[in-house]
C-alpha cells in the first residue's frame, strides 16, 4: 500500500507531502491544475522514463519519494533481499532528476539502477493512464491485457526470450551454410598457418638472448683482433705496460735504502702489477671463449633468419608472433565451431522444441483466461449503459509463430446482441470505447497481485448514470485494494472514501500546484464546483450532499 508521497520542485510544485489511506482515493480539480502530475510523479518513482523537462522552473533539480508498506508482499520483499535492498515492512523509492537530464535512484536509501525500480514497481502498483481506452486499439497492449489476466506476464516474457533464443540458433545455422564454403578455404590455410606457427617454437626470452649473443659472436673477428692489441700493450709489447710496471718497482726497491718514505708508492706499484695481472687473465679468457663460440655462429643465423622469415611472410615483428599464434587458434577454433553443422542443428531444434513448449503452454492458459474474461467484461459493458453488448475475444493462429507465440490476440465486440463481433477498432466509438476499456481494466485488476491500482481519468466520455456505476465499480475494487482514481466527474468523485483537491495559484516564482485534503464540507463545495455551474448555488449543495450519502450508503 502507498503511505506517502513527496514532491520536491516537480512540473508546478515547489514542495508537498501527502500521506494516503487504504480504500478509494479521489483526486480532482480544475482543468489544468495539474492533476495528472501525481500519477506522473508515481510513474517516474517506479522507473519510466524521464527528462529534465518534469523539473519545475527555476530549480535545479527534481526529487520524487514513494514510501510502500510492503509487509503483505512475500516477493517483494523476497526480491528486496535478494538485491541488498530490504528494509523492515517498507519500500521507499527515491528519484532525482538534474538540470541535465541525468537521473539518480535509492531504493531504501540504496543507490538503485531505473530498472530496478521498475522491477519494484511491478509488484507495488499498476497504473492506468487517461490514455489507455486509446492504447487498447493495438494488438501487443490487447496481449497483454488478456496475458494480464491469465497471470502468465512471466511465461509471455519467458517465451519471448526463448523464441529469440531460437532465432538466433537459426541465424547462426544460416550462416554456417553460406559461409562453409569460404570459411573452408581459410580453414585450410590458417591450419598451415598454425602449424608453421608452432613448429617455429619461437620464445621472445630466447630471442632476445639469441640477438645479444649473435651481436657478440658476429663481431668475434673484431673482437679477438682487438684483444690482442690490448693484450700486446700490456704485457707483450717491447714496452708493454707489464714490463715498465717491472722496471720502475725495481727502481723504487734500489732507492728504498736511503728513502723509507717510499715504501707507500713501492706497495701500490704491487698492487697495480696484481692488477694488470686479473685484468690480463680476463682477456685471455674473453679470446678463449671467441675461439669455442665461433663454432655456433651459424646455427643462430640459421635460427634468426627462421624467425624473421616467419614474420616477414605473416608480416608482423618478431616479438609479436606469440599473438599471431593465439589469434590464428582462435580463428581456426571459430571455423571449426561454424563448420560443425550437426551440432548447429541440434541447438536449432533444442531451441525450437523449447520455445514450442513454451508457447503451447502460453496458448492453452490464455484460450482458457479469455472465456473467462470475454463473459467478465462482457457482464462490465451491460452495466455500463452497453446493454446487449458482447465482447470476445479471437485468436489468430500464427503457424510459424512469433515473439508473442502461437497466435494474435484481437480483441472484439458485438454493440448489439444481433450484430456478430467484430475487432474493436472497427466498431467501437470513442464513448464506448473508454467504456469497454474501463470494463476491461477493472477485470484485470481484480485478479491482479499488486497492492495500489491508479487510474487517470479512464472515464472520460462517461456521464450521467453510468458515470455513478464507474464509481461504484471503483469503489468495490477499493474493498481489496488501494485505489487512487483521477477524475473530472462527480458522480466518481463521491464514491472516495477520501478526497484530493488539485488548485494552482499564481507566486512570484510562477504558477504552484497545490493538493488539498478535503474534510465533508470541502468535498460538498468540490463536487457542487463539478455539478457545473458559475454560481455554486444552495441547490447545487444540497445535490453534492445527496450524492455523497447515496455513496456512503451504497458503499
Amino acid at each position: 500500500m502507498l503511505l506517502s508521497l513527496s514532491l520536491r520542485d516537480f512540473v508546478l510544485v515547489d514542495r508537498l507531502r501527502i500521506s494516503f489511506s487504504a480504500g478509494l482515493t479521489v483526486l480532482t480539480g480544475e482543468t489544468g491544475a495539474g492533476k495528472s502530475i501525481l500519477v506522473d510523479a508515481l510513474s517516474l518513482a517506479v522507473g519510466e522514463r524521464g527528462d529534465a523537462g518534469v523539473i519545475r522552473q527555476g530549480a535545479q533539480r527534481s526529487e520524487i519519494e514513494a514510501e510502500f508498506d510492503v509487509q503483505n508482499l512475500p516477493g517483494l520483499c523476497e526480491w528486496l533481499a535478494d538485491n541488498g535492498l530490504d528494509e523492515e515492512n517498507q519500500c521507499v523509492l527515491r528519484r532525482i532528476i538534474d538540470a541535465g537530464g541525468r537521473s539518480r535512484c535509492f531504493i531504501n536509501g540504496r543507490q538503485a539502477t531505473t530498472q530496478q525500480l521498475r522491477e519494484a514497481g511491478e509488484f507495488l502498483l499498476d497504473l492506468h493512464g487517461q490514455h489507455a481506452h486509446q492504447s487498447l486499439l493495438k494488438p501487443v497492449v490487447q496481449r497483454q491485457l488478456l496475458d494480464g489476466y491469465a497471470g502468465v506476464l512471466s511465461l509471455a516474457r519467458q517465451t519471448a526470450d526463448h523464441y529469440r533464443n531460437w532465432q538466433n540458433a537459426l541465424e547462426r545455422l544460416r550462416a554456417a551454410d553460406q559461409m562453409r564454403s569460404e570459411s573452408a578455404a581459410e580453414a585450410e590455410r590458417l591450419r598451415w598457418q598454425l602449424e608453421e606457427l608452432e613448429q617455429l617454437s619461437f620464445d621472445p626470452a630466447q630471442w632476445e638472448t639469441l640477438q645479444t649473443d649473435h651481436a657478440r659472436m658476429a663481431h668475434a673477428a673484431q673482437l679477438a683482433s682487438g684483444l690482442a692489441s690490448v693484450q700486446d700493450m700490456l704485457c707483450e709489447g717491447d714496452i708493454a705496460a707489464e714490463r715498465l710496471l717491472e722496471q720502475a718497482t725495481s727502481h723504487l726497491d734500489d732507492m728504498l735504502a736511503w728513502d723509507a718514505g717510499l715504501q707507500p708508492a713501492r706497495d701500490l706499484l704491487a698492487s697495480m702489477q696484481a692488477e694488470l695481472g686479473e685484468v690480463l687473465h680476463l682477456l685471455r679468457q674473453s679470446a678463449g671463449r671467441l675461439d669455442v663460440d665461433q663454432g655456433g655462429l651459424e646455427d643462430m643465423e640459421q635460427r634468426m633468419s627462421a624467425v624473421m622469415s616467419v614474420a616477414r611472410k605473416y608480416r608482423v615483428a618478431p616479438v609479436d608472433l606469440p599473438e599471431l599464434l593465439s589469434t590464428t587458434r582462435n580463428r581456426l577454433a571459430e571455423l571449426n565451431s561454424l563448420g560443425d553443422r550437426e551440432q548447429l542443428a541440434h541447438e536449432v531444434a533444442a531451441a525450437s522444441e523449447h520455445w514450442h513448449r513454451l508457447a503451447t503452454e502460453l496458448s492453452t492458459l490464455r484460450r482458457q483466461a479469455a472465456v473467462r474474461l470475454a463473459d467478465e467484461v462482457t457482464a462490465g459493458m451491460q452495466k455500463l449503459a452497453l446493454a446487449g453488448g458482447v465482447f470476445d475475444i479471437h485468436f489468430e493462429d500464427v503457424p510459424e509463430g512469433y515473439a508473442g507465440g502461437l497466435e494474435q490476440i484481437v480483441f472484439r465486440v458485438a454493440a448489439h446482441a444481433a450484430t456478430e463481433p467484430r475487432p474493436l477498432a472497427r466498431v467501437a466509438s470513442g464513448g464506448e470505447l473508454s467504456r469497454i476499456s474501463l470494463a476491461l481494466q477493472t477485470a484485470v485488476s481484480r485478479v491482479a497481485a499488486v497492492p495500489l491500482l491508479v487510474f487517470d481519468e479512464v472515464d472520460v466520455g462517461i456521464g450521467g448514470g453510468v458515470a455513478e456505476i464507474v464509481g461504484r465499480m471503483l469503489r468495490e475494487l477499493a474493498r481489496t485494494r488501494q485505489v487512487i482514481c483521477i477524475t473530472h466527474l462527480p458522480q466518481v468523485a463521491a464514491q472516495g472514501e477520501h478526497h484530493l483537491q488539485v488548485s494552482k495559484s499564481s507566486e512570484q516564482d510562477g504558477v504552484i500546484s497545490q493538493l488539498t485534503v478535503l474534510d465533508a464540507a470541502g468535498r460538498v463545495e468540490e463536487i457542487s464546483r463539478m455539478l457545473g455551474g458559475v454560481v455554486i448555488t444552495d441547490a447545487t449543495r444540497t445535490h453534492a450532499r445527496e450524492m455523497l450519502r447515496a455513496a456512503s450508503t451504497t458503499g
